[in-house]
């Protein structure tokens, strides 16, 4: 079977995990991605633990490691106009440019858009930010914390009584890279069908806007804003814990219907009008010396919405996350170590997770046996420090 993007090619310059986030998918599905660093302003998501062996090391991060799979990796030094010459040739044969930097800094090195189509006059250029490049935010600079509260993410999130709480982990650098994969597949068709590249804007919390709107709706109809684990539209919803240390079982009965079923198991008196307040002490109570794997499989079976809850042990050995999602692959620091796959599965064609690239690993690959460089003049600009 084919890779499905095997003939694009992209240059990508971005880096943590709004950008790198987009182009894993892209290389995962077979995209050359050459990804674009620098030695001396690292990319954040190198600098991330956890570490292979527990020390701190840029080429040993699984953070970095599990967002840049399948790509390449050229360290060059943008600060020196033959740094950006050698950017430039990467852009010349490339059919996407991504970067995520904060505002004007592309335009400062010379490679703004206007600068890339010069080079390439059907250059797609993928732009990704916290708010976008125009408009009142359009220079801001942040990241995915920073959308969370300029979505309205975090005034949405914990407990009722309590103080807005920040998500613990930056659900903006995961919602718009999906948007960016999808935007460049968009553009990379609009190419073939009129010769036209395009520049993308990309922010990160109009996305999450997007997957918020339905709470936004519920609040504009005089809904609570901070619900914690409850909901707007269930009669009862929410986590109990059950037997053992930090098990969980979480719960949702959307329907008359399903709290009158949720109560035959529980042993509470059948009536029309039995309360999702007794419900829920009575699961309360009940869960408390259950297995949650064990429980959860009763309620489903009787047509109620219940499932364990999974912490990291139970996601990375669950049978059906087991069967395809991992991929192993084999690092010169990890190790042997498994990779999460695409979550999707193609009839007629494949995709692939190789390792993710250490710091300038592919230097010779990329300006030498693919550029076409000659190997003294690279070796010139490795001693000058202009590559690494």
């Amino acid at each position: 079977m084919t890779l499905p993007l095997r003939d694009i090619k992209i240059a990508d310059f971005s880096w943590v995990g709004a950008g790198p986030r987009a182009t894993k998918d892209l290389a995962d599905l077979g995209a050359e991605v050459i990804k674009i660093e620098s030695r001396k302003r690292l990319d954040l998501g190198r600098m991330s633990p956890p570490f292979a062996g527990g020390k701190r090391d840029i080429d040993g991060s699984a953070f970095f490691a599990i967002t840049n799979t399948s790509k390449q990796s050229v360290a060059i030094n943008l600060a020196e106009p033959a740094g950006v010459d050698l950017a430039k040739k990467l852009v010349a044969r490339a059919d996407v440019v991504v970067e995520n930097f904060s505002a004007g800094f592309m335009e400062r090195i010379g490679l703004s858009f206007e600068e890339l189509k010069a080079i390439k006059p059907d250059i797609i250029l993928i732009s990704v930010s916290v708010a976008g490049r125009t408009g009142p935010l359009g220079k801001i600079r942040g990241y995915g914390n920073s959308a969370a509260a300029l979505s309205g993410l975090a005034s949405m999130s914990g407990w009722p009584d309590r103080d807005p709480h920040m998500p613990p982990f930056a659900y903006g650098d995961v919602v718009a890279p999906m948007f960016a994969t999808v935007a460049t597949l968009a553009a990379l068709e609009h190419k073939r069908k009129t010769g036209r590249g395009q520049h993308i804007d990309i922010s990160q919390v109009e996305p999450l806007i997007h997957t918020l709107a339905d709470s936004y709706a519920a609040i504009q109809k005089g809904k609570p804003v901070k619900q914690a684990n409850a909901s707007s539209t269930a009669l009862l919803q929410d986590v109990f814990a059950c037997r053992g240390k930090d098990q969980y079982v979480a719960v949702t009965l959307s329907t008359q219907q399903q709290l009158l079923a949720a109560a035959d198991l529980l042993d509470i008196a059948q009536t029309k009008d039995v309360s999702p307040e007794a419900v829920k002490d009575a699961l309360s109570c009940y869960f408390q010396t259950a297995d949650k794997h064990a429980v959860a499989k009763r309620f489903k079976q009787a047509g109620i919405a219940a499932e364990a809850v999974a912490d990291g042990r139970d996601v990375y050995t669950d049978e059906a996350l087991q069967h395809g999602h991992y991929r192993w692959i084999t690092h010169s620091k990890l190790g042997l170590c498994d990779m999460p796959a695409p979550p999707l599965r193609f009839s007629v064609s494949s995709d692939r997770v190789t390792a993710p690239p250490c710091l300038g690993e592919n230097l010779q690959d990329v300006f030498v046996s693919m550029l076409g460089e000659d190997p003294a003049h690279i070796s010139k600009l490795v001693d000058a420090g202009i590559l690494v």
